[in-house]
This record gives structure tokens, sequence and C-alpha cells, in this order.
């Protein structure tokens, strides 16, 4: 149906894929005829292999061996499980070719990837730093890379890699075919779409912010101090359940997880703080699940493809919206249905109704009552309360507005 090399068929069918999700089918054809690709589509409909089987189908078509230190293709994930994950579904397709694919990611032994890299490649899966490490030690040269795959392109400036991406770009070979995926849309990527791509198919299958259809949600407003509680009488409900636990900071996330475990769950928890080899350890016991619960940031489990993840508890509600639409993402993946059920405390209120607004759409309340909303047009002023010059209101109580606040802390600190 799409026109792939007999050998990426096989490959299908050995892995029991025979229909294309919609940016598959779209995408796919149009990547095969070497134009530079914008994907842009909501977290598991299959955009690895969107851009992953035009890429191998291209490469299966350029015989002979990259030379030493270079790589035909390269992609570039923001987080080495991303990374990582995104090579096992390369080398998926490519088994029984004679197309290598390897991965440089941080946390790992630096002299062993620049041995793998000394020999060549044809595809390069990394996460930007490490690369660029490679880069400054003379480990890999990108002069001859004719491919360039951003995915999570969005995590990537989020996490501070717009600078990496201007050095890693400045020395690919040209022409090449670009092809970025994302989640969102932020006006961040539509600059850096027109900085890399040219002449870029636009390839949207949902809006932005949009959810998974088979994925149910709902809200518990409850207090901070009830949360650990709370959370624990749903764990309970079905224990053999894969069960997704975000949390807020890495400290967090670490706490609760131990306090889980002391009380009789099978958790584990992957943030910063974890070394690559317990991360590692502890995804593959999720997935096997001999680890029922996993406490997670948004930064270690971006891009995580576990397609039995049955619930997303939002412990902590994110910072940024989107980051709500790409946790819960994580469940009802590869056709399947999931719950996913977030805490709200009295001071995340407002980050829930930012995403509402991004998602267009109320979250439906299982327990308690939202507070009530602040009225934003103004400013916190009661109607008919004289107003005050240089002072917001808040909950019935004045304070010096934020500018004034700021001139005030200036004096003091001079």
């Amino acid at each position: 149906m799409l026109g792939l090399a007999p050998t990426l068929n096989t490959a299908l069918k050995r892995l029991g894929l025979d229909q294309p999700t919609p940016i598959q089918a779209r995408a796919i054809p149009l990547a095969l005829e070497g134009h530079d690709i914008l994907g842009l589509a909501q977290t598991g409909t299959g955009k690895t292999l969107a851009f992953g089987l035009p890429l191998v189908e291209q490469l299966l078509a350029q015989p002979g061996r990259p030379a030493p230190k270079t790589a035909k293709a390269l992609v570039l994930a923001p987080t080495r499980e991303l990374t990582n994950q995104i090579a096992e579904s390369l080398r998926g397709l490519t088994t029984g070719t004679k197309l290598r694919v390897a991965t440089v990611v941080g946390g790992q032994s630096i002299g062993k990837q620049i041995a793998v890299l000394a020999q060549g490649t044809d595809i390069l899966v990394a996460t930007p730093g490490r690369l660029i490490d490679l880069m400054e030690r003379g480990a890999i040269s990108l002069g001859e890379v004719r491919h360039l795959v951003l995915d999570e392109a969005d995590q990537m400036l989020d996490l501070g890699f717009i600078h990496a991406l201007r050095r890693i770009a400045s020395r690919l070979g040209t022409p090449r075919q670009t092809m970025l995926f994302s989640a969102t849309m932020p006006k961040q990527m539509e600059e850096l779409s027109r900085a890399y791509l040219n002449d870029p198919r636009r390839v949207q299958v949902a809006p932005p912010g949009q959810i998974a259809d088979k994925i149910t949600q709902s809200v518990h407003f409850v207090d901070k101090g009830d949360k650990p509680a709370r959370l624990r009488e749903i764990l309970l409900r079905d224990r053999a359940a894969l069960t997704l636990v975000f949390a807020r900071t890495k400290h967090g996330a670490e706490k609760l997880m131990k306090g889980l475990v002391a009380d009789g769950f099978n958790a584990a928890s992957i943030h910063g703080n974890k070394s690559q080899g317990q991360r590692d350890r502890a995804i593959q016991a999720f997935r096997a699940g001999s680890v029922t619960t996993l406490v997670a940031t948004d930064v270690a489990a971006r891009g995580i493809d576990i397609p039995g993840v049955a619930y997303v508890i939002n412990y902590d509600l994110p910072d940024v919206p989107d980051n709500y639409v790409h946790r819960i993402g994580r469940t009802a993946r590869a056709g399947r249905s999931g719950e996913a059920i977030a805490f709200c405390a009295p001071d995340e209120a407002d980050l829930l109704r930012q995403i509402q607004k991004l998602m267009k759409a109320d979250v439906p309340v299982a327990s308690g009552s939202a507070p009530p909303a602040e009225r934003e047009d103004t400013g916190g002023h009661r109607p008919g309360a004289p107003r005050r010059r240089g002072r917001t209101e808040v909950n019935g109580a004045a304070f010096p507005a934020p500018a004034k606040r700021r001139r005030v802390r200036r004096r003091r600190a001079a």
C-alpha cells in the first residue's frame, strides 16, 4: 500500500503491524518522495515508524558502507529513554539488512561509544548533549549526514537544546532531507521549522492539545496533605495494573516511591538523579510487570512507549499545560483504552484551568470541588470596591502591585 521494500514489509509482518496509523499513512509517502516533513500528532500515534520506515527505505537504496567516524542519517531525541526506544524500533526494521544503528546518550561509557562510531554507522540516534561531546573529541563527523530527524522537538526546546541544535545543524551535509516531529507547535517550534526545513510538507492528524479518544479523564480536588492517601486508594483498586505516576520534582518522585514501597506496593522511580542503568532497569521491570507502579518526572518519562499502561496519575499537575497532554498520552497506546487521573490541590487550580484551556474541554470531576476562579479581567478587584492605585487585591487582602514590589525590594537591598 505504501510502496515499501519487501524487506520492510517482512519486518512489519514480523512485528505484527499491518495497518498504518493516520500519521504514518500521510507522512510516509511524502517522505519517500524526498520532501521535508513537519509532522504534528498527539503522542502514541506512531510517529517513530512515520519517520523510521521512509528513513530505512531510503538508506537501503544507498549502497556502500559508511566511512569510519561518519553517519548517513541522524535522529535527535531529547532523552536517553526515548533515544534507546527509537533505536530499538529502528533495529527491528533493519534486522536481516546490512544497515547499522548506533546510539549515543549521556550516562553511559563515552569510550565504548567512541569505539562504535569509529566503525561508522548508517543511522545514529543521539541526545544533543552527548553528541556535541563526541563531536568535540573528533569521534564523529556529520558531514556525510543526508537525513536529519528531530523527534519530540518541542521537548528539546523546553529542555534548552536550541543552541545545541544550531551547533549540530551547522556541521551536517547538504543537500539533506529533514523531518521534524512533535506533539505540540509552540511559537518557537515554528521558528525552528523555518530555520531547518526546506519547503516542508505539513502533516497534522490532530489539533495541538487534543487527547486520544480512548483516554478517560478525571480530576480529584484534594488538599496537598491528602494526596498520599488518595493515591493509595486508587492503586489498591487494581494492584496488578501498570500505573504511571507523575511527580513535579526529582526529590518528590523519589520520596513518593519510597513511601509506596514501604507500604507494600511494587514501585520504582525514574528521574534525573538516577543513573542510566537504574532508569533502564526500572523501565524494563515496569514493562515486564514485576514493577506495577512507576513514579516519574516529565523529562525521564517523555517518549516512553509501554502499551500496557492502564493508568496515568498526575500526582502533581505540570507547570506547562502541554506536558499534561504528553503525560496522559502514556496510556491508551496502540489502540488500547486507558484512564488518566489528576490530583488538584488548591494552589494548583490555575494550572488545571490552563490545561483545560489548552484542551478546550473540562476534565470531569471525580471528587471534591474546584476553588472559585479569580477574576482575571479585574485583577482580583471586587466589583463595587474602591480601587487603589499601585495595589493588587487577592482574596480581599491588598498587596503592592508586582512592579512596585520589585522597586521596594531593590530599595531595601540597596
